[in-house]
């Protein structure tokens, strides 16, 4: 039997890498929807649709035209300037809403024989913006008490789950790395210009964060094959699963690997806010792109707000040390997927990728 895979966001961290474990299986028509096209590395066709979620008319002039989708994967999401204060901002909350309603209420309209939506969250469920998070956190913990986005989307979906008979899976992944660049979450290009300014003014590639800490992160090659296989597992309908690589990392531990993959040497820690570093940079940037015969991107288009959630992750400013973030991936491991990739090979991997892709400059 043909399927239809629809993936919204799929220029996204885990659309992308999605949209290129569908097309890995012949037996997936794959459609991506974004507002740019993604960069997909696969030599079959796909088909490419420019939407702005946000835009009700326009979405149902799309979606109603949509009858053979068989397979939804939710990756989209709308993320404000700045980033961070936006998580606890109804507006923001409502938004994410709409954009999800825009999608299936003129495409559940049609597409009858949809049968299955994966749809992302992360560990903001557990509440780890705002407060310190019981450790491990697991699916089974009652809903944390905060309002955002993943209530309201999950609240609709299961609601309309009933009224359309279609199963869904919900994840929530840990710190998802990646290969696009200009996206919100995406910290490979933030880390990879960082060094290449260093390289070009001769200063040693420090780690520029705060105190250190311990946390776990997830490969987006990872999700996109759970993902796959949540479209089609029995064991995974209606089930919240979280997502992780399977090890945990530590950034100072991490750094002289990311240094060698860039080609710097590291230095002592020096505290530097990327947020406000990178822009600051724009015209060593420029000059970097120039001289290495980069992809004409500007320091903006490279880091998106991805500066800020640097910040974050670093711990920038911190006087101590954030509270622990741990998930238990073993509900995930029980219901059959087993794979896991090792963090400081994901960093490199994905580091390598914008090199080879003329993203960030090769090491000398």
């Amino acid at each position: 039997m043909r399927k239809t895979v629809v993936i919204l966001g799929a220029s996204g961290i885990v659309g992308q890498s999605a949209a290129e474990e569908f097309l890995a299986r012949t037996d997936y028509e794959v459609i991506c929807v974004s507002r740019r096209k993604p960069d997909i590395n696969s030599s079959r066709v796909f088909h490419h649709m420019s939407v702005d979620l946000r835009d009700e008319q326009e979405c149902q002039r799309i979606f109603t035209d949509l009858p053979q989708v068989t397979h939804v994967v939710y990756a989209a999401v709308f993320e404000k300037p700045g980033l961070i204060q936006g998580w606890a901002e109804k507006d923001q909350m409502q938004t994410n809403l709409q954009m999800l309603r825009n999608v299936l209420e003129p495409l559940t309209s049609v597409a009858k024989g949809l049968g299955h939506i994966t749809l992302l969250q992360g560990t903001k469920a557990y509440g780890m913006h705002l407060h310190p998070m019981k450790i491990p956190a697991r699916e089974r913990d009652e809903r944390d008490p905060h309002q955002n986005f993943y209530w309201l989307q999950e609240d609709y979906l299961r609601e309309k789950a009933g009224e359309e008979s279609f199963h869904y899976t919900i994840l929530r992944p840990q710190l998802i790395i990646g290969a696009p660049y200009g996206v919100a979450m995406g910290l490979a290009p933030v880390i990879g210009a960082y060094a290449a300014i260093c390289r070009e003014e001769g200063e040693p590639f420090s780690f520029p964060g705060g105190p250190s800490y311990v946390g776990e992160a997830v490969d987006a090659r990872l999700v996109a094959q759970v993902i796959a296989w949540a479209a089609e597992a029995p064991q995974a309908i209606n089930q919240h699963f979280n997502v992780t690589n399977g090890d945990v990392f530590e950034w100072r531990n991490l750094w002289p690997a990311l240094a060698e993959i860039l080609g710097v040497d590291t230095g002592p820690d020096k505290a530097i806010s990327m947020a406000r570093y990178l822009p600051e940079k724009a015209d060593v940037w420029e000059r970097i792109v120039q001289k290495n015969g980069l992809r004409p991107t500007s320091i903006n288009d490279l880091i998106g707000e991805a500066h800020h959630l640097a910040d974050w992750c670093f711990a920038y400013g911190m006087a101590e040390p954030p509270t622990p973030a741990f998930v238990s991936s073993i509900k995930l491991r029980q219901a059959g997927f087993t794979d896991v990739f090792d963090t400081e090979e994901t960093f490199k991997y994905w580091l390598a990728n914008l090199i080879k892709r003329g993203v960030l400059p090769a090491a000398l």
